[in-house]
């Protein structure tokens, strides 16, 4: 009997150490296990040329202040064609013109899908607009219809009166400032008219006024702003709950919201519009998505988030494109320097 209460004794004194021993030998065992297969995983996918990576941040470091120099001073040394790990997303760098020519040409149908960030799918309603898009049937319609009722050279000649009246503002505004003897700063005034045309084409606003930028100006740059935010989510998938404690997410949202709320309010008012029977000519971008919507006759269905995330996308184009402009001036020169 004594012998046997000595014996629980013992076990209960050795049960946990052995068990502990046990979880760290499975521990190391299948870290080791995942390492060969990955290992071979990566031999048998061919990868390109890759520089070292560190654990968790992969090659982030190897960017620095100024990534395009780095990417540069990488691809001399590892080819034109290079693989990074951006945390833990692989990404592939091109740097050569018959690289990036092959890609775009031959390869164009591996390459077309962009990644879905955070924030796009935010703004995007799950990225049913036409850049974020998952290349399909869906994306083939999208594109359909922007090029058709937008960008089409008979409906860009049906705006011709737009980028007149934009171009007449633009006249007065430098004359007037030439009588008054005010300087003028005239990148930012040609920004501001590029803006309006596309913006007035699109929704029928303006994005600029007079005094500063409208509420859809400046709902609209912040989205652009928010859309390049550093996420946790999208470069480390299971720290994606971060951007919720860094308050990133709850910007998103509110952004969004504004967004669509504004937006409901312009659908409405060309709804409106159309009912009173105002609308005996297209008169912008969105009343034509609306017209497309009530005859049901698209192959793909256009509901209230597509329309807002494919208007969206389409007075964002032109913002994002003239940002770098407005930061850096020189780039609206056309020269040989390099800022």
């Amino acid at each position: 009997m004594t012998k046997l209460l000595y014996f629980q004794q013992t076990w209960q004194e050795i049960r946990p150490k052995i068990g502990l021993n046990y979880l760290i030998f499975f521990l190391i065992s299948l870290s080791f296990i995942l390492f060969l297969f990955k290992l071979t995983r990566s031999r048998k996918l061919n990868l390109p040329p890759s520089p070292p990576k560190l654990p968790v941040i992969g090659n982030i470091h190897h960017l620095g202040t100024l990534p395009h120099r780095s990417l540069q001073a990488l691809s001399e040394q590892y080819g034109p064609l290079m693989l990074l790990h951006m945390g833990h997303v692989p990404t592939l760098i091109v740097s050569s013109a018959q690289a990036a020519g092959e890609m775009m040409k031959t390869h164009d149908i591996v390459f077309a899908n962009r990644p879905q960030t955070t924030a796009a799918s935010i703004f995007f309603h799950g990225c049913v607009d036409v850049g974020f898009s998952p290349f399909g049937e869906y994306w083939r319609k999208a594109r359909k219809i922007c090029v058709q009722e937008l960008l089409g050279p008979k409906m860009v000649q049906s705006f011709h009166h737009v980028r007149e009246e934009e171009a007449a503002g633009l006249i007065d505004k430098i004359r007037f400032a030439c009588h008054s003897g005010t300087s003028v700063n005239l990148s930012e005034m040609l920004i501001s008219v590029s803006s309006n045309v596309v913006s007035r084409c699109v929704v029928g606003r303006k994005a600029d006024k007079e005094g500063g930028n409208s509420k859809f100006g400046e709902l609209t740059r912040t989205v652009m702003v928010q859309l390049t935010a550093f996420s946790f989510g999208d470069l480390f998938p299971y720290l994606g709950w971060m951007d919720t404690l860094t308050g990133l997410i709850p910007r998103l949202k509110a952004t969004s919201r504004a967004l669509d709320s504004f937006l409901d309010q312009v659908i409405e008012e060309h709804r409106s519009l159309e009912s009173d029977g105002d609308s005996c000519a297209q008169t912008d971008f969105l009343q034509a998505l609306l017209q497309l919507q009530k005859n049901g006759k698209l192959d793909v269905q256009l509901t209230r988030d597509n329309i807002i995330a494919v208007v969206l996308e389409l007075d964002m184009s032109e913002i994002c494109g003239m940002t770098a402009y407005k930061k850096i001036p020189l780039l609206l020169v056309p020269s040989l320097y390099s800022p």
